[in-house]
């Protein structure tokens, strides 16, 4: 079981970081790489992230997109259906898991904002709306490094929805 836990996360890992590589999209590059690891289809909610990549919009400015694919994936799997909307208690699983998957995610890269990692990992930010800053980020190496930032995140998120989906198995 250990083998096949550490053989999914590291397929989580892998496929989101080889989707920033050639793809780029954080959130929709973290989420694809959770997907692929947990043998997930849904076009809906891999579309849903497409505008969420490098802080909202490319911004910088926001959470980061790989993150925020993280809690998608979590929502997705646990979060309240419109069923349900009434019910406040209803997402309190999801919002548990997403906190854990915040703060395991700020302890790795000590912000959650898309900004605050590029300046610690880069030294310095980009506004990839402009050509010649783009160019610089591609310089910086900025896909590389947003690389392993996307398979964290991927990697982090499906070690909390495994754990969940253990913890659901035993209560039944």
């Amino acid at each position: 079981m250990k083998n096949s836990r550490d053989a999914v996360l590291e397929r989580a890992f892998e496929s989101a970081r080889k989707y920033e590589m050639k793809c780029t999209g954080c959130a929709q590059t973290t989420l694809a790489g959770i997907f692929d690891a947990l043998d997930i289809e849904n076009d809906d909610v891999f579309r849903s992230a497409s505008g969420l990549a490098d802080g909202l919009g490319l911004t910088g400015d926001g959470s980061c997109g790989a993150l925020v694919g993280g809690a998608m994936a979590i929502s997705y799997l646990f979060g309240r259906e419109k069923k349900d909307f009434s019910d406040m208690l209803k997402p309190m699983r999801s919002y548990m898991m997403v906190k854990k998957l915040h703060d395991r995610f700020v302890e790795q890269y000590g912000s959650c904002r898309c900004y605050d990692i590029q300046k610690r990992l880069m030294g310095r930010t980009f506004n990839l709306y402009d050509p010649s800053e783009l160019e610089k980020a591609i310089e910086a190496e900025m896909f590389a490094h947003c690389s392993k930032v996307a398979g964290t995140a991927a990697r982090l998120a499906t070690e909390l929805i495994l754990e969940e989906m253990e913890r659901q198995k035993a209560e039944k």
